[in-house]
């Protein structure tokens, strides 16, 4: 029996909702599979961890976490209580950097029985291979001087080792699906690093001649992912670029709360980190209405991750299905809570392996 050990952190806000729901829906995966089994071990990180501890996550926790085989994480952030750039860099950001997460997946499509606030969104289904280590996100810079004369000054560091991995990476992806790769681009404006990435796009598709390519300026290209999703397949792009883009997909799908995403370190030394792209949602924590689906399709993700893939398409299908029959919370238009959501997901799950 594969058995997987997985450090659950369920975080701030709404993460400590969705992630046991998600985790209650992979039991029922490791029920049904026969030959795959979870051990979950919960840690408390997050910003009420960090006005008890003065950090959102200690040195001995890396050396713990470092040890499972994957990471499952809920939300990050509670801003009354801890400024954003603190518990973000202090925890999520931390743990990519740190394990060598320098790749970031998330995929959108159209969702079955899910409104896309898209009057025509032609069944697109596309994939955002993000760089996730460095780029616009590097911690190079820093502030001086004060009041009208201080100066802020972050560098964008783009190394040709980050670059072309998260490129061969993009384009393996395409392989596996619709054979075409777009490149994230802005290098009529930025004058060193974005010629540098068409460079290394150019040079990396070489060696994939079966695959289409283009590259299309950030501007354009957040204007098609409205006007004209279906038109992509897998996208690759710097660290903000990417962020930027999978916000986008995440809110032609008609919710954030269905949007999920992976940290993927490639070279095996450390576990990879599975989230939904969702935050915290202090707004309606406590009252049933968070939307686990983004949380149960980064638990499909991790499926994948560890080539469980028939496994992942069956608890997908159960995801559409619960949806296609109007069984949804109110971000999505419906009136279910997050238990409603969940059990439905489970219950069909249990009748598509019957």
């Amino acid at each position: 029996m594969k058995k997987l050990d997985i450090a659950s952190i369920p975080g701030d806000g709404i993460g400590k909702e969705v992630v046991p729901a998600a985790q209650e829906v992979l039991e029922t995966v490791s029920e049904i599979h026969g030959g795959l089994s979870f051990q979950f071990t919960e840690y408390p990180y997050s910003c009420e961890y960090y006005l008890e501890h003065g950090e959102m996550l200690p040195e001995s926790g890396l050396e713990k976490l470092k040890e499972h085989d994957a990471i499952f994480l809920g939300a990050v952030g509670n801003a009354d209580l801890v400024p954003d750039h603190i518990s973000l860099w202090g925890l999520l950001i931390k743990l990519r950097r740190e394990f060598e997460q320098t790749i970031n997946m998330r995929p959108a499509k159209v969702m079955d029985g899910v409104q896309s606030p898209l009057s025509n969104p032609k069944n697109f289904d596309l994939l955002v291979v993000r760089e996730n280590s460095e780029g616009e996100y590097s911690s190079v810079g820093g502030r001086m001087y004060r009041d009208e004369d201080e100066i802020a000054i972050q560098n964008g560091i783009f190394s040709r080792r980050g670059t072309e991995r998260a490129m061969r990476f993009a384009f393996e992806m395409a392989s596996e699906r619709n054979q075409h790769v777009t490149s994230a681009t802005k290098s009529n404006g930025i004058y060193h690093s974005m010629p540098f990435w068409d460079e290394v796009f150019e040079e990396v598709a070489k060696d994939y001649p079966n695959i289409t390519t283009e590259s299309q300026h950030i501007d354009a290209l957040a204007a098609f992912f409205v006007t004209a999703p279906e038109r992509f397949d897998v996208i690759v792009a710097s660290n903000l670029f990417g962020d930027v883009l999978t916000d986008i997909g995440a809110g032609i799908m008609g919710s954030v709360g269905i949007a999920p995403a992976a940290n993927i370190n490639v070279n095996g030394k450390y576990p990879s980190m599975f989230e939904p792209v969702h935050g915290s949602a202090p707004d309606i924590i406590g009252k049933g209405a968070a939307n686990p689906i983004g949380q149960i399709w980064t638990a499909k993700m991790m499926l994948d991750h560890f080539e469980e893939n028939e496994m992942g398409e069956v608890l997908l299908d159960a995801i559409e299905s619960t949806t296609r029959d109007g069984i949804l919370t109110a971000d999505i238009g419906g009136k279910h809570s997050t238990i409603e959501v969940t059990a439905e997901i489970i219950k069909r799950l249990k009748e598509k392996t019957s």
